[in-house]
């Protein structure tokens, strides 16, 4: 079965398909950014449960980029020997471990001013963004940078970078909330600029797997379709990106039409016309969608999200569903 088959990224092989996606847990204590208990149990439960590659959630590279003020953080060495330990206890149960780099933007709930491009809000709730200075862009791209050298360090397989959701290199990319007229607005290709000097300046940093998660509609007539976004991966795959983890939705207050796998489309259009490896994410709940999804070549791995909060063990359901027998925590051979 393709869903526990190894997948390799770069120098990294994955024992399975199965990914982690990044899930905001606001279990930080105020302010600090430092992993806790809550994190030391919850990420390598998942690894003991048989899941190839654990994800840690959007970890905001400064204190103004944060989602709230329970993210985790990695924007400062404070913070290193909290991610180093998950990465040891993530190894020590036989996954590999991911973290995902992200800015809030327009849609951090911090104390003080808030970043975007232009200066619109969410929506009527929200607080207004000051447009950011070409400076404050140059140190924002630098403080991504920063965040990577400090997640090599830790240990990390795998880097994210968050380009989805309506964050920050995402708000730069949709013309919904990107209003500037200088080199980092207008066409699609200035609107791209935050983000490909995001990548280079990873990309000379870190020569592991790289992931950008997107997302791939913006539910809106005059915001970012499909097509645009499979331009998007293309230019991200000139730049040696591996993989594009596909969700949608974000910039604008815009529900999408929600139904089981129906995010896998957008994973499945990308990977057939920009040529790059996809990640499906969205409502895939059972080991046989999931089978079904990558046999039919409409991504290559699966990420899960809340399935995953529901069962810890999440991959033995889906082995026995397709009839494989994985090889147990030794711990646990007893009761498998």
């Amino acid at each position: 079965m393709l869903l526990f088959s190894p997948y390799t990224l770069r120098d990294t092989t994955l024992k399975n398909r199965i990914v982690m996606s990044p899930m905001c847990m606001y279990s930080c204590a105020a302010k600090d950014g430092q992993a806790t208990d809550w994190h030391r149990v919850h990420y390598p439960s998942r690894a003991v449960g048989g899941v190839g590659l654990v994800m840690l959630e959007a970890s905001a590279v400064t204190p103004q980029g944060r989602i709230s003020d329970q993210d985790l953080g990695i924007w400062t060495d404070d913070q290193l020997p909290g991610l180093s330990e998950l990465v040891r206890l993530i190894h020590g149960s036989g996954a590999k471990a991911a973290i995902q780099l992200a800015h809030a933007g327009r849609k951090a709930k911090v104390e003080g001013p808030i970043l975007g491009p232009s200066t619109v809000a969410f929506d009527e709730q929200s607080q207004t963004p000051e447009a950011m200075t070409v400076a404050q862009i140059a140190e924002t791209v630098a403080a991504f940078v920063a965040a990577a050298k400090r997640a090599i360090r830790a240990g990390f397989d795998v880097l994210e970078i968050h380009a989805a959701h309506g964050y920050l290199l995402n708000a730069f990319l949709s013309p919904l909330a990107n209003r500037r007229e200088d080199a980092y607005g207008g066409d699609a290709a200035g609107r791209y600029r935050m983000l490909r000097e995001t990548v280079d300046g990873i990309r000379r940093v870190w020569n592991g797997p790289l992931l950008v998660r997107i997302s791939a509609n913006d539910y809106h007539p005059d915001g970012m379709q499909p097509q645009d976004y499979v331009r998007i991966a293309r230019w991200l795959k000139e730049q040696d990106v591996d993989l594009i983890d596909v969700s949608s939705g974000g910039v604008v207050p815009a529900p999408p039409d929600v139904y089981p796998g129906y995010q896998v489309p957008y994973a499945e259009r990308i990977r057939a016309e920009a040529g790059i490896a996809t990640g499906a994410v969205g409502l895939i709940t059972s080991g046989l969608q999931a089978e079904e999804i990558l046999r039919n070549g409409r991504a290559d791995l699966i990420f899960l999200a809340r399935a995953l909060l529901r069962d810890p063990y999440w991959p033995r359901s889906a082995a026995r569903e397709l009839g494989v027998e994985p090889e147990p925590p030794r711990q646990y051979g007893r009761a498998w």
